[in-house]
């Protein structure tokens, strides 16, 4: 069955990824984000998530699933972090969700079943040295997602977060911009390895889908084995 699902932050990444896929099977994917890079077939709608909006212009009557994709890389020693990166970092990771998530709950509950999908990171688990802002705001997004998937379950609305470790994104292009790098990111995984846009959307798509229906409330770690696996 075609879904009608909003992805923020397509224009690049796993967001650009998650509306591929979704297209590809067959959905209606409204895409939400400053600049319109969304994959051809997607409904763009021009949106600014750090703005002052309760409603979101161009949404369908029904909505049957809500990706919010956008996010920061700030890894600074804690001392070097002024205010302003802190409220950097939560406006974009999390105040930006609830305002998108409070916008589309009327044509998510009128589409029934539906299902969100947020962000977190692998830090907020897994204590790592110049986090401390980045861990800060998506602890809150774990917080978010456990707290509406209880408050939403009566809506039949299913809330999940998938937690990623360093992804090959043009995000982490920095982190990742010489062999050098690349070589030590991937020796800090246990399979040897970052991750890639693909397999974190591919995720994404499950949790959308109808054979994900009986789960929500859950963190899903897609880290390379790096919070659990000691080598």
């Amino acid at each position: 069955m075609s879904k009608n699902i909003l992805v923020v932050g397509a224009s690049s990444g796993i967001g650009k990824v998650v509306a591929e896929q979704l297209i590809a099977a067959g959905h209606e994917v409204y895409t939400a984000s400053r600049r319109d890079e969304s994959p051809e077939g997607a409904h763009h709608i021009n949106l600014d998530i750090t703005s002052d909006f309760s409603e979101i212009d161009g949404l369908p009557e029904e909505l049957h699933g809500v990706v919010y994709c956008p996010g920061t890389i700030n890894l600074k020693p804690f001392q070097r972090l002024s205010q302003e990166d802190f409220q950097h970092d939560f406006e974009v990771n999390v105040l930006g969700a609830t305002k998108i998530l409070q916008a589309a709950l009327k044509p998510l509950k009128k589409g029934k079943n539906g299902s969100v999908v947020l962000f977190s990171t692998v830090a907020v688990q897994s204590g790592m040295t110049f986090h401390a802002s980045v861990a800060m705001a998506k602890g809150a997004i774990e917080g978010l997602t456990r707290s509406l998937a209880a408050e939403w379950v009566a809506s039949n609305i299913r809330v999940n977060a998938i937690a990623p470790s360093l992804t090959d994104t043009p995000l982490a292009a920095q982190l990742l911009s010489t062999p050098e790098r690349k070589e030590a990111s991937d020796k800090r995984h246990p399979l040897g390895r970052v991750g890639t846009s693909e397999e974190i959307a591919s995720m994404a798509t499950y949790l959308l889908s109808d054979q994900a229906s009986w789960i929500t409330g859950q963190i899903f770690h897609l880290d390379g084995g790096m919070s659990v696996v000691r080598g």
